[in-house]
């Protein structure tokens, strides 16, 4: 029987896998014509690079977003699709570092010089390096021969994602906006991390919320800190800014919403459980 990859395990077509599928694939099709049609502006590669790279970043929390998911809404089917987000998020990177290479005209010595000396190169090409070595052992063959190794060698995976969105602020320079969007995401996901691992259950919705407030107030605090020190705009300026909704939300508004829509996960839950077992005690 051929495996495709809209299928899950048992060979059985799945929504689920196919909305991952349309995820990693999609991005790269609009690439592609976008470069096709000169809609990548006067620079095509570097815009190319830039796209790829933030497509890596972004695939690679939503493949972080994965277990979380499944804890909050008890629904275990979200792990078919963990495996493939977080090879679409490497094959992003690794495209990512092609095209870098490929803007340097394929000079790969001057691309290692310049990895080696310029330390958000490097800090990116060592986040990359460590999902290439997920990725080379995220094989079923690979996890049965790692054995409980496999588990202690892919929790390096957070420590990957904070480089890797490290690396997207630095090379943000001045627009840090969406690397900051990025990091508050990254926070409510180690938040959540953190608070299963306390014994707080992801299934309560006061725990969900006092994780997002957490990293709303982080959120807001690493980009009045980021801007103070990298390009000198006031602390206070930021900080106001993070404080009105106008003309647009700060990332921190974000990251509090997305969290506290997953703290109405549990409720919506409990709800639709009482109205079915009621429905089943009437038809009874």
């Amino acid at each position: 029987m051929i495996d495709y990859p809209w299928n899950d395990r048992a060979g059985r077509f799945s929504v689920l896998r196919v909305a991952a599928l349309s995820l990693a694939v999609i991005p790269a099709l609009w690439i592609a014509f976008d470069a096709a049609t000169g809609g990548l502006g006067a620079k095509p590669l570097d815009e190319a690079t830039h796209r790829t790279g933030d497509w890596a970043v972004r695939l690679l929390l939503v493949t972080l977003a994965v277990t979380p998911l499944r804890r909050i809404t008890g629904w275990n089917r979200w792990v078919i699709v963990r495996r493939m987000l977080g090879l679409a998020a490497f094959a992003y990177g690794l495209a990512h570092l092609t095209l870098y290479v490929a803007d340097q005209n394929w000079h790969l010595g001057r691309a290692v010089i310049e990895i080696a000396v310029r330390p958000y190169l490097t800090i990116g090409f060592v986040a990359l390096a460590g999902l290439a070595v997920l990725a080379a052992t995220s094989t079923d063959a690979a996890i049965r021969r790692l054995g409980r190794r496999w588990s202690q060698l892919h929790r390096i995976v957070y420590a990957l994602a904070a480089l890797a969105v490290l690396h997207f602020f630095l090379q943000s320079k001045i627009n840090a906006t969406e690397a900051t969007l990025m990091m508050g995401f990254l926070l409510l996901l180690m938040g959540l991390r953190l608070a299963h691992r306390a014994g707080h259950p992801l299934s309560a919705p006061r725990t969900l919320a006092i994780v997002a407030l957490a990293a709303a107030f982080g959120t807001a605090a690493l980009e009045v800190l980021w801007y103070g020190l990298a390009t000198g705009v006031p602390w206070r300026s930021v900080l106001e800014a993070n404080l009105m909704l106008t003309p647009w939300p700060r990332p921190a508004w974000w990251v509090l919403a997305v969290g506290f829509a997953l703290a109405l996960v549990p409720l919506v839950r409990q709800r639709v459980g009482r109205w079915v077992r009621t429905a089943k005690s009437v038809d009874a």
